[in-house]
């Protein structure tokens, strides 16, 4: 019966994937606009685009980070760049932010773009905006942006902490999104951005150092990781195979049992998952076209009633006096 349940999700997911792709477009927060600035700042995507540009020529490794960043925003208080915000027990002080980057070019954009349209963009719309450049910068897909998002003025480290960390159990994960208003489609679309980045070593050493290592690894993977992550300080890539590509090769991983983080690996070891995974690992442009629609969907996540002050912040990492 299992096998029966996940070849009709497999049907059913190529489905609504291929008409998705032949066809109908995209789905855009009504509360947003594709035009929003096209009179009040008609440059903006421009000055996003160029900034981006220098800054992934100098560093390649902020396109995942970038990437992260909104994710991150979006999925505490919605995509209010509360994210960026820099004070005492902010989510950026939270220790499961630590390892975040980007911010440096959030604030060299949000810089170009007030000498270009002075308070008038906001942060929000900026992070969304150099997700998207950085996602094609790496091989991802283009979407069009849509805008109009505000920025919160309440930041809390508490709530950062509250995100998955790559120990939790898959329902943990299907339930964050659905409280989100993602689907479990969009969970393991979204999670092929492991296809890019690196991770810090502490959050799979339990997976290789215990005293019997985790089976669901790939022998030879295993010992690569061991050797790899030796001290919970090092950093080992996400996507061993094509790690500066987003593609369909972390899905191909997790079906050769070579996902890094154990989150990542359950997400072919559980039948509300499994099936999509093996779909994405065989359709690129499935994937690409719904890796598109996810990110749009995660930057559809507002929740301003969690902060009724909301406004175009002067610079990124201080609310407005």
């Amino acid at each position: 019966m299992e096998s029966i349940s996940r070849s009709c999700c497999y049907a059913l997911l190529l489905v609504v994937a291929v008409v998705a792709v032949e066809g109908s477009g995209y789905e855009y927060d009504e509360d947003l606009s594709l035009s929003y600035y096209r009179e009040s700042c008609p440059q903006l995507e421009q000055i996003v685009h160029k900034k981006l540009k220098l800054w992934l020529k100098n560093d390649s490794t902020l396109a995942p980070a970038l990437i992260n960043l909104h994710y991150r925003d979006c999925a505490v208080r919605g995509c209010d760049a509360s994210i960026l915000l820099e004070h005492e027990g902010s989510e950026r002080t939270a220790k499961a932010s630590m390892s975040l980057r980007g911010f440096q070019v959030i604030d060299d954009i949000k810089s170009e773009v007030e000498k270009k349209c002075p308070k008038t963009v906001s942060c929000a719309d900026i992070l969304a905006s150099a997700a998207r450049d950085a996602t094609g910068a790496v091989g991802g897909p283009f979407w069009s942006v849509p805008y109009g998002r505000k920025d919160g003025r309440v930041s809390l480290a508490e709530e950062a902490e509250s995100l998955p960390k790559g120990r939790e159990r898959i329902t943990e994960l299907v339930e964050l999104f659905q409280s989100k208003g993602l689907n479990v489609l969009d969970l393991v679309v979204l999670s092929g951005a492991h296809s890019i980045g690196r991770s810090g070593c502490a959050a799979v050493q339990h997976r290789l150092f215990n005293y019997k290592a985790d089976p669901s690894i790939d022998p030879r993977y295993l010992n690569f990781l061991r050797r790899k992550c030796r001290w919970a300080s090092e950093s080992v890539e996400l996507d061993a195979v094509t790690p500066k590509k987003l593609d369909v090769q972390y899905y191909k991983n997790l079906e050769k049992k070579m996902g890094l983080l154990s989150t990542d690996q359950m997400l072919y070891s559980d039948s509300r998952t499994a099936s999509i995974v093996s779909a994405l690992a065989s359709q690129p442009e499935v994937f690409h076209h719904q890796f598109a629609a996810s990110m749009i969907k995660l930057g559809n996540i507002i929740d301003y009633s969690a902060d009724q002050d909301a406004e175009i912040r002067h610079k990124c990492s201080c609310v407005n006096a």
